[in-house]
């Protein structure tokens, strides 16, 4: 179940994918120009809201701003976890497309959770969906989460063949996912918390783009946002550092 070689490389490349995906919904396109009935191409923000108001639990006005509170809480949470996460592993480490085994990392939020980028990742995409298509967006984050499993995974048996024990009994102490309440002692690395704010503009500028603008509750100009922050995500990755790796034989 863990992804190959292939999908850890350009894993980058795959999640843009699985959200363009999920924002487009070509299937939607498809039976509206077939003239066969299908799902609805509103956003998930204002199928929920409708919702909501028919079932008589909220007015309209407030279920768009429970929904748009709930979206900035997950895409806040994931921008956090990622930046986190980046700040102790490095961006280089982030950006590179290979796996990585220099050290075994126990710092920041991995002395929490195995995977902060990951659940970072997930979090967002939680966050986002809200300007999906409802089906784009249960699609996206089955999708999501089965990826970032299986990435979860290959990483998994490369660190336990790189560290042996250690790793193993790491492992057995903190979670893959689901933060545990107590932390493990700190190793001592120390976080780079610009460069990873840079490294992770993508997740960042989504947030803000939700915080500033989405209380005018139109879900079309977000969604240029979001573009715009992989925009900037693309450009801003050509000034991160390179990452070494460890020649083959090392790792």
């Amino acid at each position: 179940m863990q992804a190959s070689r292939f999908e850890y490389h350009y894993r980058m490349p795959i999640q843009v994918l699985l959200f363009l995906l999920g924002f487009t919904s070509p299937w939607l396109f498809v039976r509206s120009l077939a003239g066969v009935p299908g799902f609805t191409t509103s956003s998930t923000w204002l199928t929920l809201a409708s919702l909501l108001a028919r079932q008589g639990w909220l007015d309209f006005g407030a279920a768009t701003i429970l929904l748009l509170v709930l979206a900035l809480l997950f895409t806040g949470l994931g921008a956090w976890m990622r930046i986190w996460g980046t700040a102790y592993v490095g961006a280089g480490v982030v950006k590179s497309p290979e796996m990585h085994g220099q050290a075994l990392l126990a710092d920041g939020p991995y002395r929490r959770t195995r995977n902060p980028l990951y659940l970072g990742t997930l979090l967002h995409t939680l966050g986002v969906t809200l300007l999906m298509p409802p089906s784009g967006a249960v699609l996206t984050v089955l999708l999501m989460w089965v990826f970032q499993v299986r990435l979860a995974l290959a990483e998994e048996v490369f660190l336990a063949q790189r560290f042996g024990e250690p790793y193993r009994a790491y492992k057995a102490e903190v979670p893959r996912f689901l933060p545990r309440p107590t932390t493990l002692p700190a190793a001592g690395r120390q976080p780079r918390w610009l460069q990873a704010m840079v490294g992770e503009v993508y997740f960042l500028g989504v947030f803000l783009v939700l915080a500033v603008f989405g209380w005018d509750f139109n879900a079309q100009p977000l969604r240029q946002g979001v573009l715009i922050s992989v925009g900037l995500w693309l450009v801003m990755r050509a000034f991160l550092p390179r990452q070494k790796q460890l020649p083959e034989s090392a790792t």
